[in-house]
């Protein structure tokens, strides 16, 4: 590891976010810090991860979501101090680390699987013996 990788890893420490494994596929709940005039509040954004980009400390990725019948989307840089939490709702079982081609489709089509966690297989066949 080099010196500027070690300064991220330290600055990234530093912030003490505590972000949740996430990946492409899966539906998270972003809650974003707004400034209105003096007020400052939260606001949930909800929606598909379609891309995902690990950079250290400028690391990003964009959610996607259908309002009122258009679709969204808004990429969030992963340690912003603008970013209060993110919350992963569901996995999505998909086989592409960018799902672009979600913005072509729309109702059924643009549905992801969930993923289901894996089941003991050599439990099982162990109890059957």
């Amino acid at each position: 590891m080099n010196l500027i990788q070690i300064l991220e890893a330290e600055e990234i420490a530093r912030l003490n976010k505590n972000i949740p494994e996430f990946g492409p596929g899966d539906t998270v709940v972003v809650n974003v810090n707004v400034v209105e005039g003096t007020r400052k509040r939260v606001q949930a954004y909800e929606g598909v991860v379609i891309a995902k980009r690990n950079r250290g400390l400028n690391s990003g990725f964009t959610v996607r979501k259908i309002s009122s019948g258009e679709g969204v989307e808004r990429t969030f840089q992963t340690y912003s101090p603008l970013i209060a939490s993110i919350e992963v709702k569901r996995r999505g079982d998909v086989r592409r680390a960018k799902l672009y081609y979600l913005r072509e489709r729309s109702g059924k089509s643009a549905r992801i699987k969930e993923k289901l966690p894996a089941r003991k297989a050599t439990a099982n066949a162990a109890a059957a013996v």
